[in-house]
């Protein structure tokens, strides 16, 4: 049936509506430019240099002098847990990894050990777990949890695995004890991270 002349046609592929667009449209589409972002943005912090020399500090010396009179402080491994959280909330592995270093070696020095022991084991830690940050959101606390049980776990195999097979000691690895001082240091980590969360500075 032919359209009348004085009636406007309802063809959706009608000349005017699908002329393409101009070159100059086109142009000016194509300069804007196109950022992506994940629907998650993790937050970046930084700490004051008191901060970031005091508190490692305050961790080796009470992880050094408190067994002496409390027996039961040797489960806690309270610069592990200094290590975890700088490099979560840094979230720079280079950063974490030196950190976790400075951290070990300090420990080593005060707790007897052959220097590096520490060192080399809270370095892969303060690696990992910075790496680790970057992609996931670890600051609520079951993250916090969960990071925390498995980077202990992580510092005492790479910790045995140094101390019996380059530096010979005699060490026995028992996963019931392994396993409830990860329980331990990952509880005390949700309230240790907590209270170490006010000293954080937005970048």
């Amino acid at each position: 049936m032919r359209a009348s002349p004085g009636r406007r046609s309802r063809n959706p592929f009608n000349r005017r509506t699908s002329r393409p667009p101009s070159r100059r449209h086109r142009n000016s589409l194509n300069s804007v430019p196109i950022t992506y972002t994940s629907n998650e943005q993790v937050e970046v912090y930084r700490f004051s240099l008191p901060t970031a020399i005091l508190v490692p500090l305050i961790a080796v010396f009470l992880q050094a002098f408190a067994p002496l009179r409390f027996h039961f402080f040797l489960i806690f491994d309270l610069p592990l847990l200094v290590v975890i959280f700088f490099a979560v909330a840094r979230r720079s592995p280079v950063t974490g990894l030196l950190t976790g270093a400075a951290i070990g070696l300090l420990q080593d020095s005060l707790t007897g050990h052959p220097l590096g022991l520490y060192g080399i084991a809270k370095t892969v830690v303060g690696y990992g777990a910075s790496s680790l940050g970057v992609k996931l959101d670890v600051e609520n606390a079951g993250s916090r949890l969960l990071v925390t049980l498995f980077f202990y776990v992580v510092h005492e195999i790479v910790y045995f695995t140094v101390a019996r097979g380059l530096v010979g000691l005699t060490l026995q690895w028992s996963w019931p004890r392994e396993l409830g001082s990860a329980l331990a240091n990952a509880f005390l980590a949700v309230a240790l991270f907590a209270l170490l969360d006010r000293f954080k500075q937005r970048t």
